[in-house]
């Protein structure tokens, strides 16, 4: 797989190309503005589709959870006795209290601090403080509510509505064997962190797929890595991988295919899950998982990052060279893309441009538009 990859790029680095998209496209300025559309599409998008909450690696075994708040609404998600993930909503039974502080561990029953309800790993009400005065109830209808829940390929899917229903393989189709070359339940989680506020969900998203901006936004991060504009792309439904040349690429234009050793350290694959997955190896040894989550308006952004290392950096120079890659990807997110991303969000409501022309070369940036528009009609 890699190989072909790697004969791609070369014959793209050959032509001074990259993979294109049939023609250019429009897109109004409005879908990056206009708050009753972007409402429906983050309804009918974000709540109601299959997004990768976690990975599966932060659920370790039996009895572990996170909790977390994903676009307003408060999540738990658990492995039960079964070693099965399962992700409810975060919210007493009784008076709609929240049953477990955000964050992570392991815990074999979740006590609502308000009145005492607790309730299992697998979300079943298992004690009511009180319950001889209390009165009758159904224990089995108060359990917590759960939501549509799938492990694959190292990440914990969820819907945030629990009335919305998914198949995960019928979702990820083809793209899931592409997520398990990554094998990424084998990766140690060396941090996470949010960024939260400007630009908008669209605007940030779009920094993520594409290769053109590379040499101008991070010439001393990514952009000293990558050939700018050189992007290999393929589609698996709503879902994309896309590849990016690393600068060593020149090395073996001129080489024979049969001699070329290790040729995935030339490229840099992004496997990219609709709406707001994005998993880039960057350097090898060392991954980011991206997730990206609308705010409240369209011009709030939540991005979760996970910095991931191959293993657990026990050296001092492996922790060194750990710590040099987070502040790499840190950085070139924080400091460079949403850096400019901001200036865009800022200037939109300006006039200057009624709509946004993406280019044949952003080829990747088409087909996620093109997706939101689909699956935002397909609620209408």
């Amino acid at each position: 797989m890699e190989h072909e990859l790697v004969r791609r790029a070369v014959q793209q680095y050959r032509a001074k190309g990259t993979d294109q998209a049939p023609s250019t496209m429009k897109l109004p300025v409005e879908a990056y503005l206009d708050p009753d559309r972007y409402r429906h599409e983050v309804d009918q998008i974000f709540h109601r589709l299959p997004l990768a909450l976690a990975l599966s690696l932060e659920l370790s075994g039996p009895h572990s959870y996170v909790a977390q708040t994903v676009m307003e609404t408060p999540v738990l998600l658990t492995r039960d006795e079964d070693g099965v993930a399962r992700a409810f909503l975060n919210v007493c039974r009784h008076r709609g209290a929240t049953v477990c502080v955000q964050g992570a561990g392991s815990a074999r029953r979740f006590t609502c601090p308000y009145h005492g309800w607790n309730y299992d790993s697998d979300g079943a009400l298992a004690g009511v403080f009180g319950a001889a005065v209390f009165g009758d109830i159904d224990r089995n209808q108060l359990g917590l509510t759960e939501l549509p829940c799938a492990e694959r390929s190292g990440l914990i899917w969820v819907a945030l509505q629990p009335d919305a229903n998914f198949d995960i393989d019928d979702w990820l189709g083809d793209f899931a064997p592409e997520l398990d070359t990554l094998d990424l339940t084998n990766w140690h989680l060396l941090e996470q962190r949010e960024l939260v506020g400007s630009p908008g969900w669209k605007v940030a998203w779009d920094g993520y797929l594409e290769s053109y901006h590379h040499k101008f936004v991070h010439p001393e991060t990514v952009g000293k890595q990558t050939v700018s504009n050189l992007l290999l792309h393929d589609a698996y439904g709503p879902h994309q991988r896309i590849v990016f040349a690393r600068r060593e690429l020149a090395e073996i234009v001129d080489v024979d295919e049969t001699d070329w050793v290790n040729p995935g350290q030339y490229i840099r694959q992004i496997h990219s899950g609709f709406p707001n997955l994005s998993i880039s190896g960057i350097l090898g040894d060392h991954a980011l998982v991206s997730q990206l989550y609308p705010g409240p308006t369209p011009d709030v952004t939540v991005t979760r990052q996970t910095v991931l290392a191959a293993r657990k950096p026990e050296t001092a120079q492996e922790k060194a060279a750990s710590q040099a890659f987070s502040e790499l990807v840190l950085v070139a997110v924080r400091d460079e893309d949403y850096a400019i991303g901001q200036t865009i969000q800022a200037a939109l409501k300006s006039g200057a441009n009624d709509a946004f022309t993406f280019g044949r070369n952003e080829i990747a940036l088409q087909h996620y538009h093109t997706q939101v528009a689909h699956y935002a009609d397909a609620g209408s």
